[in-house]
Parts: structure tokens; C-alpha cells; sequence
């Protein structure tokens, strides 16, 4: 939204500089986006006379000039300065617009020095409209007439000198999309007075002749629709000053009639359209489109409407498209005599959804999409009466509506004690009823406060805590003075649950890891929930931002391949990702579940001398998980390996931790090739999934840690080796070997595999050697060579039943 600051002055009776009301604008919540202020590129630029010009002593088309100036005003002593100039017009007596040394000019980026031009000394500049970016005429420097008063500053004489401000408006605030809405909030802060403009209805001379009716089902979202006709009108240029301020904010004036439509949009917030009366083939009709019909409307493009569309014909069809943008074919031109004016009140939904499908973006669906003021429809048709009279001259009739204008009434209860409570600031009661007056509200005593009347411009106020937010931004948030939240006594109680301590250190413990934390995307496209297991159509949505972002995640691992696909494009081979978020198996709210999704892909290390630098593995995965899982408090000694890895993992080089026979802590291992493929990943790449609600928590602890407890007695390692199925499980034996005393083993592990070519040629085909170590520890004595043997005998033959292998010879 832009306007000038004289524009605002017709509204606001104010002494504030500049300075002030921009300042007062952002803090009111009308962000101020930028000011463009013709002082600061023309302000230096003065008007003086040519007491004499003579030609150059050196130069044929140079003219050697005498100028007067009063460098300290009007009122000021004249100084004599001596300026070579180009211009064909340069003549003496002439008054026109000097440039002294120092002086940045705009036209063409250059700061003025005296210089010496064929050898004469040049102190200054005599300028042309180009030059100033008054215009492209640069054939002669600016001509003034003689009574021009010498020293003042050309922008003031000129009417120049007009700030243009421009400030973001938010969606719920259509009042201050017109500059008077803008003067209002500024006067309620107490920069000036509100000048009220109350608009006096005009006269018709004749009934009109054009009828206009609203078809019942489009009543609804078309409630009123005010017109009448002014015959006999010149439309011709409007005025300058009316030019002035529309090009001032972007708008091309066009002719009076377009001009002054335009002008009221921005200046009461009102759209307003003109039909050519004489193109129109008999009465107007407000309706709800059937759907194909076609428009050329004012931008010279054709639309086709679709169905449910307001639009508005006459007896040959669409001539607008209601709320949006007039039609070319009853459009005003220079020969328009007769003009049918109209000012009426859109949904602003069926609006927004009109222009959005159509996409046309202009000034009134702005702001009707917004909300405009229904009950300013009728005087903004008198409004515009009366400017096209002044204007464009004419003969009105009488004005016709169609329907009502819609009772938007409506109070709400406001106990002022309700701005301390809310926004933490003490305003008394009589201040906060002279703010809500002050911006067009009617505060009514009543037992536990006001009843307070909202105007029909302000739309987005629904309740009592919406009044507070007016009262405390005309007060100023500024003045918010900040408090410390009062606690109860004593120490706090726990603020974070369980589960979100468990995230955080899973979280921490991957970072520390190496790994980058990614935030994704909750939504995939179906080619990619599809391979991770979705794709179904109950988890797709209905409303999706973008076609590749379709359907909700059936993990977070794509959202890591897509980070690392576009990575590998840009040069970054080896990465270590991990997100911790939600993983979606079903439509419902339930059926999500917390993980810590991790990837590594390409090499452990950066290439170097020592050859430390490997692929990843899927063993380097499984790191990742069981990390995860310790930092969580998980049991992980007592997990166990098998193989459900869901499919998109490679289905023999992939896992799932699991406690017990049913519970799954994490999977791990490669990708499947077919999804790298496919989401076009170089490999090698391994993930991992840790499903963090599923370890168990810990049980309630006391307030005291208990005593440690260290082993009285010696420990003792055993080695064994087996020679087992090639495809036996390294799992499956550790598992048994534990199971054979679980008071004595506390741990065993796998030091070394024998397998290939080479082993089967010792033990058999299809044949391997697993060699094992088991740590033993006693807890009441120390264990006697009878009692290892013992052990170690159990743990053979436990291994032996479970793998069908033999210890090793």
C-alpha cells in the first residue's frame, strides 16, 4: 500500500515530521517498507536567473552564463556565479534550476566539481527535467516563469516535494488498504485529527434508465449492488494534482473516469468500476456463473469463468467479472458521454477463490478478497458522484440498489481490567474507551465493563481479547515492560517428559557421532512412499502443496536420500545424515511413532596416506543404532540380531535389533540397489532406524544412587572355536554360548571368522569357522579348573545343538 504524504494530510491535520509518522506507522503494526523522499535527491537543486549569457570564447554550441543564485534562501544575499552550459535554450534573463558544487544529480550519478571547460572555469550546473528524472526531455534545461522565486527550493515551488510511503498491510486489516483507514490509526496514536469527510448524497435529475437486479442465487454472496447514470460527461485527462498522486504510487493515470475509480480505491478503500452506458445492451443482472462463459476483460486477455463465479451481464452477455476486473467491451474510452457507475459488496471468499483460479491480480480483488467496508457501498457511489460531476461535468439520476446492504452489527464485552491480564500493561478504563472511539468503535457502560460496537470496516475483530490488541497497539507495545513469570516455591518439577529427554539424547548422541541432523519434509511423492512401504491412499493428502509432496512419510529415510542425492550432484560424495521425527504407518493420529532415522553413504573418512579410509558398511549402521539405543537407556547387551529389515533394505545385509522374541528396537543395514537407483543415490549407502518409544523405560529410581558393586573374584576368558554352516548366524552361536550358565557368562563375542575357498578346503564345503570368546565370573568364589571345565563343556555342547556345528580341532 503506498500513498504520499500530502495525500495523508487531506485526512490527518498533523505538524509530525516525516520521521515521526513513519516511525508511528511500523509501531502501530502498518510496517513501513520503504519511504521514497524527493528531498533527498532534489532537495539541494535551487531556482536562479541567468543575469547574462554569452557565447563560448572556444566552443560554438557552449554558452558562457552569469547566474544568479541565493545559496541561503529567498531571503538571502545573491551570489554570482559563472556556469558553462550546452543547452540550446540557455538565453539571459532566463529563470530555471541550478545545481551548485557538491550536488548529487540524479539523472546522471555524477556529484558536481568546478571544473574547467575549453579553458573556462565552470562553478555549477544549469539542469534539464532529465537530468532532475522529472522526465526524458533533455533538449533544453528547465524553463521557469520570471516570477519564480529565486534561491527556493525547486521541489517546493514545483509542488515537487511530496514523500511517497509505502507500508505492508496484513491480511486482516483492510481498513488501512485506504488512506483515510491509515489517518484514523495514526490519529488515535495522537499524531493530529482525524479530518472528517462525511459524504452528502447527490440529488438525481431523472429516474435511471438502466435496472439492475441480483439473481436469488447469488444474493447471498452479492448482497448489494448500487449504481446510477451520469449522462453527459467529458472524459477527458484528470486533473495534475490527481495524476501526481497516482503516479506517485505506481498507477498510470488514463483518463479522468479510470482516474478517479482508481483514486478512490486507494484513498477510501472503495473499488469502484464505470460502464460505458451507451455499450450497454440492456439491464444489468449480479449472477453466479453457469460455467464457459468468456470475458475480454480491460487487460485485453479473454477469461473463461468458471462455474459459481459472480459475474455481471447484460442482455449480450458477461460484461464483468464481478469484484475483479471490469470488461474491455463496456469499457470508457475518450468518446464516453454516459457512464453507469457502480459500487457494490463481493464475498470475500468467492472473490479470492475467483481470482486465484483465473489468476488476476488486480486493485479491487485485493480488496474484496480482504473485506471492504459494505457499509460505505452506498456513500462510495455518491463519493464518486460527486468527483465525476466536479470533474468530468454531467447530469446524475437518480440512484437504483439491488438488495441490502448486509448487517455486519456486532458487540462484544470488554472489562478493561482484561489488558493487564492479557498483554501485561495497565491502561485505565477511560483511556482504553477513548482509544476504541478514536478508531471508529462505540464503547456502551454496562456491570462488568463495556459493550463495545465493532465498526464495519474492522472485520477481523471477533472478541474481547481483539479489542485489547487495538487498545495496546495504539498504546504501543513499546511500553510493554518485561516481567519475570512468577513460579511456585521451591524447586520446579520436571518440565520435559520422558520421551522427549529420550529424543534429546538420541539426538545428542548422533551428532556427537559425526552425523548432520536434517529437518524434512513430512510429506514424500507416491513414487517414493511406495518404495518405503506406503502409497496407499489413506495416507495421501488431499490438499498437497506440490505433486512431489503427496503423501505423508512412510519414513523419514527418503527425506535423508533426497539431502544426500542433491549433495553427491554438488561434489559431496561422503555423508552422515540423521533426522529425529515422525514416521507415518497409518491415516490416524495414533498411528505415528517417534525415530531417529539415520544414513551414511560413500567412505568413512576423507582419502589420506594410512588407507584408514573404507565404504560404509552395514556394520557401521548397526554402530549407529545400538549408540542411539545406549544413549536411550536401552539394554543393548541383551539384544538380539535377525532378519526382518523391512524391504527397502538390501534383504542379506540387513538386520533388526530386537528384545525378545516380538519387540523391535531399530533395523540397520544396506539399501536396497533398486532404491538408490531410483532415487538416484550413488552407493555404497546403509541406514538405520531406532524406533525410539519402543525400548523400555526405566522403572521409577530413588532420590539416591545405589553403591557400586565390583567383583570380588578374578574374571576368566575362554576361547572356542566352531566350524558350523557357512550360512550359520554369527548371533545363533553367541546366543547359545550365553544361554548355556547365565550366573557365570557375563559376555561373549566374535574375534574371528575363517571363511571362503581356503576354509572349505580344511573343513568341507559349505562350512566356516566362528571363534568366540567368553568372559566367566564368579560372584561367591574363585572358579576352580573342574568348575571352568565344566562351563566351557556346557558351552560346547549348547552350540553344538543350536548351530549343528563341532568344535573346531
Amino acid at each position: 500500500m503506498k500513498f504520499t504524504l500530502n495525500w495523508l494530510k487531506d485526512h490527518l491535520e498533523t505538524e509530525a515530521p516525516l520521521d515521526e509518522i513513519v516511525a508511528a506507522l511500523t509501531d502501530l503494526g502498518l510496517e513501513v517498507d520503504g519511504v521514497e523522499d524527493p528531498a533527498r535527491a532534489l532537495g539541494a537543486f535551487t531556482i536562479a536567473r541567468v543575469i547574462e549569457a554569452k557565447p563560448h570564447p572556444d566552443a560554438d554550441r557552449l554558452r558562457l552564463c552569469r547566474v544568479e543564485t541565493k545559496p541561503e534562501g529567498p531571503s538571502g544575499p545573491s551570489v554570482e556565479v559563472q556556469v558553462v552550459c550546452g543547452a540550446p535554450n540557455a538565453r539571459t534573463g532566463l529563470v530555471g534550476v541550478f545545481a551548485a558544487p557538491g550536488t548529487h544529480v540524479p539523472g546522471t550519478g555524477v556529484d558536481l566539481k568546478k571544473g574547467v571547460i575549453r579553458g573556462v572555469e565552470s562553478n555549477g550546473m544549469l539542469c534539464s527535467e532529465r537530468e532532475l528524472m522529472l522526465s526524458e526531455d533533455h533538449d533544453g534545461i528547465i524553463d521557469l516563469p520570471a516570477d519564480a522565486p529565486l534561491g527556493a527550493r525547486y521541489i517546493d515551488w514545483a509542488g515537487l516535494n511530496d514523500p511517497v510511503i509505502e507500508i505492508k498491510i496484513t491480511p486482516n486489516r483492510p481498513d488501512a488498504l485506504g488512506v483515510a483507514g491509515i489517518a484514523r490509526d495514526l490519529a488515535a496514536r495522537g499524531l493530529g485529527r482525524l479530518i472528517e469527510k462525511p459524504v452528502a448524497p447527490v440529488p438525481g435529475a431523472f429516474p435511471c434508465p438502466l435496472a439492475v437486479t441480483i439473481e436469488p442465487n447469488a444474493l447471498p454472496l452479492a448482497p448489494v449492488f448500487c449504481g446510477r447514470l451520469i449522462r453527459g460527461v467529458r472524459n477527458g485527462p484528470s486533473p495534475d494534482w490527481m495524476q501526481r498522486r497516482l503516479r506517485a504510487i505506481g498507477l498510470r493515470p488514463i483518463s479522468a473516469l479510470v482516474d478517479i475509480t482508481n483514486y478512490l480505491t486507494y484513498d477510501r478503500n472503495r473499488p469502484l468500476h464505470v460502464f460505458d452506458a451507451d455499450k450497454v445492451k440492456g439491464a444489468l443482472r449480479v449472477h453466479r456463473a453457469a460455467g464457459g462463459e468468456t470475458i475480454v476483460a480491460l487487460d485485453d486477455r479473454e477469461y473463461a469463468l468458471g462455474a459459481g463465479m459472480l459475474a455481471i451481464s447484460d442482455d449480450e452477455g458477461v460484461e464483468s467479472i464481478a469484484g475483479i476486473m471490469g470488461g474491455a467491451a463496456t469499457g470508457c474510452t475518450e468518446e464516453t458521454v454516459n457512464v453507469f457507475v457502480e459500487s457494490a459488496w463481493w464475498d470475500p471468499v468467492t472473490i479470492a477463490a475467483a481470482g486465484r483460479r483465473l489468476k488476476i491480480n488486480s486493485d479491487a480483488r485485493y480488496r474484496f478478497e480482504r473485506g471492504a467496508d459494505p457499509e460505505f457501498t452506498p456513500p462510495g457511489l455518491e463519493l464518486a458522484t460527486r468527483m465525476i460531476l466536479d470533474l468530468c461535468g454531467g447530469e446524475p439520476s437518480e440512484a437504483v440498489t439491488a438488495g441490502a446492504v448486509p448487517d455486519h452489527a456486532r458487540a462484544y464485552p470488554l472489562n478493561p481490567a482484561r489488558a493487564a491480564s492479557l498483554v501485561g500493561m495497565d491502561i485505565p478504563a477511560a483511556e482504553q474507551v477513548r482509544i476504541l472511539a478514536a478508531l471508529g468503535f462505540a464503547a456502551e457502560p454496562e456491570s462488568a465493563g463495556y459493550r463495545v460496537s465493532v465498526p464495519s470496516w474492522r472485520p477481523d475483530v471477533k472478541g474481547e481479547a481483539d479489542l485489547v490488541e487495538e487498545v495496546a497497539r495504539i498504546v504501543s507495545l513499546s511500553r510493554l515492560v518485561s516481567k519475570p513469570m512468577s513460579r511456585p516455591a521451591g524447586v520446579a518439577g520436571a518440565v520435559l517428559t520422558p520421551m522427549q529427554k529420550r529424543t534429546a539424547r538420541a539426538r545428542r548422541r548422533l551428532a556427537a557421532a559425526g552425523l548432520n541432523e536434517c529437518v524434512t519434509y513430512s510429506f514424500v511423492s507416491s513414487k517414493e512412499a511406495a518404495l518405503f512401504g506406503g502409497g496407499d491412499a489413506l495416507r495421501k493428502l488431499e490438499n498437497p502443496i506440490s505433486s512431489e509432496l503427496s503423501d505423508m512419510r512412510p519414513s523419514p529415510i527418503p527425506g535423508l536420500l533426497a539431502a544426500a542425492a542433491r549433495n553427491q550432484a554438488r561434489g559431496f560424495a561422503d555423508l552422515g545424515l540423521f533426522e529425529v521425527g515422525a514416521e507415518y504407518f497409518g491415516p490416524e493420529p495414533e498411528q505415528q511413532r517417534e525415530v531417529a532415522a539415520i544414513l551414511r553413504v560413500g567412505h568413512t573418512a576423507p582419502r589420506d596416506w594410512s588407507g584408514a579410509r573404507r565404504p560404509v558398511d552395514m556394520m557401521d549402521a548397526k554402530a549407529d543404532a545400538e549408540a542411539a539405543l545406549a544413549a536411550i537407556g536401552a539394554p543393548v547387551e541383551r539384544l538380539g540380531a535377525a532378519r526382518e529389515a523391512p524391504d527397502f533394505f538390501h534383504p542379506g545385509r540387513s538386520a533388526a535389533l530386537k528384545l525378545g522374541p516380538k519387540s523391535v528396537l531399530a533395523v540397520f543395514g544396506e539399501l536396497h540397489p533398486k532404491v538408490l537407483k531410483a532415487l538416484d543415490v550413488k552407493g555404497p549407502a546403509v541406514a538405520a532406524i531406532v524406533y525410539l518409544a519402543e525400548a523400555p523405560f526405566p522403572k521409577a529410581k530413588g532420590r539416591t544412587r545405589p553403591a557400586l558393586a565390583l567383583p570380588a573374584y578374578q574374571a576368566v576368558e575362554r576361547d572356542f572355536a566352531f566350524v558350523v554352516d557357512a550360512r550359520c548366524e554369527a548371533e545363533t552361536i553367541l546366543r547359545a554360548a550365553k544361554g548355556a550358565d547365565k550366573t557365570l557368562i557375563e559376555s561373549a563375542s566374535v574375534f574371528d571368522v575363517f571363511a571362503g575357498p581356503a576354509a572349505e578346503a580344511q573343513m568341507g564345503a559349505g562350512r566356516k569357522s566362528v571363534a568366540i570368546a567368553v568372559r566367566l565370573q564368579p560372584l561367591t568364589a574363585t572358579l576352580t579348573e573342574a568348575e571352568i571345565e565344566a562351563v566351557s563343556a556346557r558351552i560346547v555342547a549348547a552350540v553344538e545343538k543350536a548351530t549343528g556345528g563341532a568344535l573346531r580341532a
